[in-house]
């Protein structure tokens, strides 16, 4: 079944009138996702923690069905909003996301992103019209002993650090529910592992673009930790494509969807943190960098890339933008929002209209060498 080649109303007829719930709706991602959800006419309720200040927690909730204030470790609050809104489809991203805080609160980041994720687990399973969660972790949940090649899905999973580590154990445990604490054959599961993803309204300390944006409207060099590591970085909308497509896969034939997926750039694209941070200066306009002396918190890995050829193949996924556009984009987002006083939200939409279109004309594309090889 090659999902990608459908027209973009059969993708959004899909989603349109289905209840989803995404944890996490007030984070980075899960704001884009939110959003994106919306447009396509589903009716999205949203689990995250509290509000705290950030302003990417207030981007998109408006467009929302119910905005729930709930933290994934609190079972019985989750599972009162499950039997409350009986989600269809379940997104969960709720998770403690940084891998410098999970050393410095290791307790927190594994009471969030494994038992928080055992919570939702528990609840959807517990909810007959829940048919389909993707639980997305982190291409940081493979076993990484040095510069290898790229991950696939079915490489050993590990970390030495607690983030690292917690996104392993939250991929055990969602294999766990689907081989024996479930009913049937749903909910269908499965787990998704992208890259490092860029794009416009993360402010989150400690991640590169909120940092290189940080230090640019401060007037400051951004410090670099690790400025020779690469990482797969990419647009925050190639990933989400990849979650929504796998979703209604799931829905349509679980057998053969379920379990664990990458969502990377392609491995040409990967490139150093230096570099990174020179072609948003380049695209700014200005800007300047430093080697830390001492690089803070817990060792990370110098290099990360992904192996995303089955979801290319089962599920027609590709990554609509190179690492050009996706820095493109992302700049134009910060800017058009910081620089000019632009509607973020609006900002936001018409990035997501952007890569509907680039979508359809590839679909359309691939539909007519469907077409040329049937009559050959």
């Amino acid at each position: 079944m090659e999902l990608a080649s459908g027209t973009r109303e059969r993708f959004s007829a899909f989603y349109a009138g289905k209840t989803v719930l995404v944890t996490g709706h007030t984070g980075f991602k899960g704001a884009w996702l939110s959003l994106w959800l919306s447009r396509l006419g589903a009716r999205v309720v949203g689990l995250s923690l509290p509000a705290a200040g950030d302003p990417s927690r207030a981007l998109f909730q408006p467009k929302v069905a119910a905005s729930l204030a709930i933290d994934t470790r609190e079972r019985e609050a989750v599972e009162s909003a499950f039997r409350e809104y009986k989600p269809e489809i379940v997104f969960h991203l709720a998770a403690q996301s940084l891998v410098g805080r999970s050393g410095e609160d290791p307790i927190g980041t594994f009471s969030v992103n494994v038992m928080g994720t055992a919570h939702v687990l528990n609840a959807a399973c517990q909810t007959p019209e829940t048919r389909v969660l993707v639980n997305v972790t982190s291409d940081k949940c493979y076993a990484n002993p040095g510069p290898a090649r790229p991950f696939c899905e079915d490489d050993p999973l590990g970390g030495k650090d607690p983030y690292s580590t917690s996104k392993a154990c939250s991929e055990l445990v969602t294999s766990s529910w689907r081989q024996s604490l479930r009913r049937g054959v749903w909910p269908a599961l499965a787990t998704a592992r992208a890259g490092n993803v860029i794009g416009g309204g993360d402010w989150a300390p400690m991640r590169i673009m909120p940092d290189i944006v940080r230090a640019l409207t401060s007037g400051q060099a951004v410090s670099l930790r690790h400025p020779s590591a690469t990482r797969p970085w990419q647009h925050v909308l190639d990933p989400l494509y990849g979650y929504l497509l796998l979703a209604r896969a799931l829905y349509e034939e679980p057998s053969r969807y379920e379990g664990p997926w990458n969502f990377g750039p392609d491995p040409s694209e990967v490139i150093e943190v230096r570099e990174l941070v020179r072609r948003v200066h380049r695209h700014w306009g200005k800007g300047s960098w430093i080697e830390a002396a001492e690089p803070m918190g817990i060792a990370e890995s110098e290099m990360l890339a992904l192996n995303s050829s089955k979801s290319e193949r089962a599920l027609g996924w590709r990554p609509a933008f190179g690492i050009g556009r996706a820095i493109d984009l992302t700049v134009d987002w910060y800017r058009r929002v910081i620089d000019h006083g632009e509607d973020p939200f609006r900002v936001t939409e018409e990035q997501i209209a952007a890569l509907c279109v680039q979508y359809e004309g590839r679909s359309a594309r691939a539909s007519k060498r469907a077409k040329r090889q049937g009559t050959s």
